[in-house]
């Protein structure tokens, strides 16, 4: 990774080189970027979709001449999933990275895609968002919100860690796991025989230092980047879904590109396209050096087995009867990763 940035870093440097000698002599300045966007991102400076809004940002610098500016605010400083939606529906914010998790509290049609053990692996689920069934949710985003989806960003698979080991489904029994503002999260945990609590990903070590929930689930570099791992030194690795994310852009800054230029919104779709691709291959990096690095730091690993692992799924079953009337297009993306082998 650090290779790769500096690798971007080189080219940003070439271009702001190249914008410099254009500028009359004696200048001495580069030239003022005639629209300045803002990217929400809720992740800390270094995690692969930070990363990829720089890449982003920097993808547009360059390919708009230094016209436009995205300018990242990492950290959440800008707020919640859920309330960066909301302020981006008015165009107080210009992009962001949003896990369909939180997008499904607005459009619950996006549920479907989350449903647990709905992918064979990583392969499967790009299968079904690059293709037909993708698009279709990207222009549902577009008509039911207004935002316009440029690109998907992967997320990894979740598992459970908790404060106490859990190797069974019987051990989950009655125990207190954080869900981020989903619906779908509170049922599968409900299902699995846990207690849902919806708590802000910022408190969630907190909650878990003072006892006031079991555990959580999440990604590995999630685990790891928000040191959960110092007070929940369990992880079962069940794989229970995998929820991909979205960068999106507010109609009201594509409306500002097309008129600074008819051609700018195609531009920085494109753009989105370049950073999504190289966040997938920065996920895949971190996620293993992550899960390496929780061994390392003495984490209890579990893996279930294929018995128990048929306990979850039977477990979830529930969540699928109620999504009976997207049967079809459950078959569909179950179906993707047949037609491909």
């Amino acid at each position: 990774m650090i290779r790769r940035l500096a690798l971007a870093a080189a080219a940003v440097l070439c271009c702001a080189v190249a914008l410099t000698a254009a500028l009359p002599a004696g200048s001495g300045k580069a030239p003022l970027p005639d629209l300045i966007l803002r990217y929400a991102e809720n992740q800390p400076e270094g995690y692969p979709t930070t990363e990829a809004a720089y890449a982003f940002a920097d993808l547009v610098a360059q390919q708009t001449g230094g016209r436009v500016q995205v300018r990242v605010y990492s950290n959440g400083v800008l707020g919640s999933e859920t309330s960066i939606v909301e302020q981006m529906e008015y165009g107080g914010i210009d992009f962001s990275r949003i896990s369909i998790m939180s997008l499904g509290e607005f459009l619950p049609e996006l549920y479907v895609l989350q449903l647990p053990f709905l992918y064979e692996d990583a392969d499967h689920m790009w299968q079904v968002l690059d293709g037909p069934i993708g698009q279709v949710f990207l222009d549902g985003i577009d008509e039911r919100l207004g935002l316009t989806g440029l690109a998907w960003f992967d997320a990894g698979v979740r598992h459970f860690y908790t404060n106490r080991p859990v190797t069974t489904l019987a051990d989950l029994q009655g125990m207190r796991i954080r869900v981020a503002e989903s619906a779908l999260m509170e049922e599968l945990v409900r299902d699995l025989g846990g207690v849902p609590v919806r708590l802000a990903y910022d408190d969630v070590y907190s909650a878990l230092a003072k006892g006031e929930i079991d555990g959580a689930e999440n990604n590995w570099p999630s685990y790891d980047y928000t040191g959960h791992f110092e007070v929940a030194k369990y992880m079962l690795v069940d794989g229970h879904t995998r929820i991909p994310e979205l960068l999106l852009a507010s109609a009201e800054a594509m409306d500002k590109l097309a008129a600074l230029d008819p051609g700018y919104p195609a531009l920085v779709q494109d753009c989105a396209r370049q950073a999504g691709l190289l966040e997938r291959e920065l996920w895949q990096q971190t996620e293993a050096a992550s899960e390496q690095r929780m061994r390392e730091a003495g984490v209890t690993v579990t893996t279930l087995d294929a018995g128990e692992l048929a306990l979850f799924e039977a477990a979830v079953a529930p969540l699928y009867a109620a999504y009976g009337s997207r049967r079809a297009l459950i078959a569909r993306i179950r179906g993707a990763r047949r037609k491909e082998s």
